[in-house]
């Protein structure tokens, strides 16, 4: 018999708030989390607006454990997330064996100390000014640069951090699939739950790229909005003014716990975890399908899996990342595999308030999708104005909408390709 999955906690950091009430109350309210970059100084570069996680308090968390000391901002966003969202599933010490605890993260990383990096080069020159000198480097940077803050700044180190604050000694993986990065650790984990390798799994991701390496990749990709003079409206996903996305920061977290073990302890049950497609284009590196086929594929497989036909499905989180070509793709895919019902869904984007928080995306997306079914209310497509002929669904414009949403879709499609597919369902016995 395969075993259900569902989920007992919710935690996240972003943009709009430092938990998820603050955040569910900026959606709700279409209130925008995108603003000039404060983190470093990007007067110079092509886009200098970003979703920052503003007011967040890193000194709190340093005080309960020195180990932090040279984290990552990722590292600490995912922290605050997980620890909401073990707090909210109400697990206790003595209703978890630790060795049937896992973790599946999708944490990214937080970018290199870039002033000491520099500083390094800057030195490291040899006699001719144009090439770097081996030796000049590795003096340089024993000197100048710290190899705890280099470690810090790897992808596994939020894992490691995890499993050592909340116990952890199950299966552990992390994964970095770009954009679709979180949701591909939630379907993993689902699948962990479904085959008996574990009861409990963290899941979940973090990511931060508002630094200069990480602005000056995408701006070089051309894949960022440019529109700094207005940031509250600078994303616009499925409009046909759209001109890129806007990077954000931040966290999200949830607790997967099979079934019965959530009911004997009486857990509170978000919703069911009920389907979950993979598939990747083997196109491009930057660029979706142009017909869609592995977002298709993707979207049917969840479909299939959580027993769903298009008809039953009332609400789709879109990837909806604001380029030009994700949101024509995403919609094609949309109609393709839910036929006329397509046009029946309600389909929004809340990277129109949050920004793309890339490997953090899907997550707070998941979670979107679970309050969506709770409160009866679906978020908003914000700075949706202008109507694309090639973006013809119902996008949910600039308002929440009153809905009853029994089962729902969250869509992630990472950049090389990867596309994911979550189907997600009110619990029902």
């Amino acid at each position: 018999m395969t075993r259900r999955v569902v989920i007992t906690g919710i935690g996240c950091v972003t943009p709009l708030g430092l938990s998820v009430r603050e955040t569910w109350s900026g959606l709700l309210t279409g209130r925008p989390g995108i603003g000039p970059i404060s983190l470093f100084d990007a007067s110079e570069f092509p886009t200098r607006i970003a979703g920052e996680v503003r007011d967040f308090d890193f000194e709190h968390w340093l005080k309960r454990d020195p180990a932090l000391k040279h984290a990552s901002r990722a590292t600490f966003f995912a922290i605050q997330a997980a620890t909401e969202a073990f707090k909210d599933s109400h697990l206790k010490p003595f209703n978890i064996d630790p060795e049937r605890f896992g973790i599946y993260f999708g944490a990214g990383d937080s970018g290199i100390d870039f002033g000491s990096f520099v500083e390094t080069l800057k030195t490291s020159f040899g006699t001719n000014g144009s090439v770097v000198d081996k030796g000049k480097y590795l003096e340089s940077s024993s000197r100048n640069m710290s190899a705890l803050k280099e470690l810090e700044s790897q992808p596994f180190m939020t894992v490691t951090h995890l499993t050592r604050r909340f116990d952890i000694r199950g299966p552990v993986s992390n994964c970095l699939t770009a954009c679709a990065a979180s949701s591909q650790a939630i379907g993993e984990a689902y699948e962990w739950i479904r085959h008996g390798e574990a009861e409990i799994v963290m899941s979940g991701g973090s990511h931060s790229m508002i630094y200069p390496l990480g602005v000056a990749g995408f701006s070089l990709l051309t894949v960022l909005s440019t529109q700094n003079d207005n940031p509250a409206k600078s994303s616009r996903p499925f409009d046909k003014k759209r001109d890129g996305f806007v990077l954000a920061e931040g966290a999200g977290a949830v607790i997967l716990e099979e079934l019965s073990h959530a009911l004997k302890r009486n857990a509170r049950i978000y919703g069911e975890v009920a389907g979950y497609g993979s598939t990747a284009d083997a196109y491009r590196l930057t660029d979706m399908d142009p017909e869609g086929k592995g977002a298709c594929r993707a979207i049917g497989i969840a479909l299939e899996k959580a027993g769903l036909r298009p008809e039953d499905v009332d609400y789709i989180n879109a990837h909806g990342t604001a380029t030009a070509v994700n949101d024509a793709v995403e919609t094609l895919a949309i109609k393709k595999v839910m036929n006329e019902y397509a046009y029946k869904i309600p389909v929004s984007s809340i990277k129109s308030m949050l920004g793309h928080m890339i490997a953090a995306a899907g997550v707070v997306e998941v979670i979107a999708c679970l309050l969506a079914m709770r409160d009866r209310l679906i978020p908003p497509t914000m700075n949706y104005e202008e109507p694309d002929p090639a973006c013809d669904l119902d996008y949910v414009p600039n308002q929440a909408r009153e809905a009853e949403v029994e089962a729902a879709l969250s869509n992630s499609f990472g950049f090389g390709g990867q596309n994911i597919c979550l189907a997600l369902k009110s619990y029902d016995e």
